[in-house]
């Protein structure tokens, strides 16, 4: 059987902040998922998640052919098509974010985290650079399946301690990885096998930073499989934590897959871009952005792409009409002591 999948995103803006600095894709017709959660004041992390997303979205939708045919942009490592295609969307990413924040000094520091998934026969090809999250929903058991960019994760890498002792650390939420904030940038990748029933959950911080994996789990068991259901429930888990950031959340359900005899890629580190790199992404880039077509969100069949946010506020009453009733009111008011008389 061919590769059969369902997926539902949502982001919400939560409870604190005035504005929605994450952007997601969902590409069903090319298998392509992404959450990115922008970093920078005045609106850059907007601009630069936004930009992540748009990037990504480009190159497999449109730029694929010739980004893939492009030597000059080799990961260096023995990849699955879909792998490297995901690498290098990433890189190019990073570039395209830093280049507007060199040329535009008021997004200067701007960044974004990204995790991605790219599914291809019954292979899940998983990257990420930050603090946003993959996780494996299957077995009755949530595994994660990235290692946050934090500083809290590098202590946690020298010394044993608890999640619980990791909650109450200061500056817990400063990541030692971004898209953007560097010319070059190092990506994790690690490619696993899938299987039917398989539920794969990828999140901003806004929902992992605030809840730990016990509460993922718990509230994602409690939607018996049902993805709407398993976004929607941890939407509402990260606002129930007090929802004092952005959250994100794509579930995905694996339904069928081509049995094939790829193996698993633990986990590479890749390293920064050199300067031939750079300038091969830089022309890429120029290719890309001359040539882009304007981009939507793709959406394929069965997919929901949700954006929640505050409501509109109530239009204020127009003047005109308020000096309309007055004016009818002295009218009438007239008319009555006139009559009276």
């Amino acid at each position: 059987m061919p590769l059969q999948f369902r997926s539902y995103g949502k982001t919400d803006i939560g409870l604190v902040r005035q504005g929605n600095e994450d952007n997601f894709i969902i590409d069903d017709d090319r298998a392509v998922f992404a959450v990115c959660d922008g970093m920078g004041g005045h609106q850059a992390g907007e601009v630069a998640s936004q930009s992540s997303s748009e990037t990504i979205g480009l190159v497999f939708k449109d730029f694929s052919k010739e980004v893939l045919s492009n030597e000059a942009l080799a990961s260096g490592a023995d990849l699955p098509v879909d792998g490297e295609l995901l690498v290098r969307a990433i890189r190019l990413s990073n570039r395209q974010i830093h280049n507007q924040a060199t040329n535009d000094p008021s997004h200067a520091g701007m960044g974004t985290t990204v995790v991605a998934i790219s599914l291809t026969d019954d292979c899940a090809s998983i990257a990420h650079v930050g603090d946003s999250r993959a996780y494996l929903l299957a077995d009755d058991k949530l595994a994660p399946l990235t290692v946050d960019h934090s500083w809290v994760s590098e202590i946690q890498k020298e010394k044993s301690i608890t999640e619980e002792e990791v909650s109450s650390f200061v500056g817990k939420n400063v990541i030692t990885r971004a898209l953007g904030v560097k010319n070059t940038v190092e990506v994790d990748y690690r490619q696993i096998k899938m299987k039917a029933g398989d539920i794969y959950i990828i999140c901003s911080d806004g929902l992992c930073g605030f809840a730990n994996d016990k509460e993922i789990f718990e509230t994602a068991k409690m939607a018996d499989g049902d993805i709407r259901t398993i976004a929607s429930k941890l939407i509402d888990l990260a606002n129930l934590k007090g929802g004092s950031d952005n959250s994100t959340v794509i579930a995905l359900k694996i339904e069928d897959v081509e049995v094939t005899d790829r193996a698993e890629i633990d986990l590479i580190t890749f390293p920064e871009e050199t300067s031939e790199l750079l300038d091969a992404e830089d022309k890429a880039l120029q290719m890309i952005n001359e040539n882009r077509p304007s981009f939507t969100h793709p959406q394929g069949e069965g997919t929901t792409f949700v954006k929640e946010e505050d409501p509109a506020p109530a239009s204020p009453p127009n003047k005109l009409f308020i000096y309309g009733i007055f004016a009818i009111f002295i009218v009438v008011a007239g008319l009555i002591i006139y009559l009276n008389q």
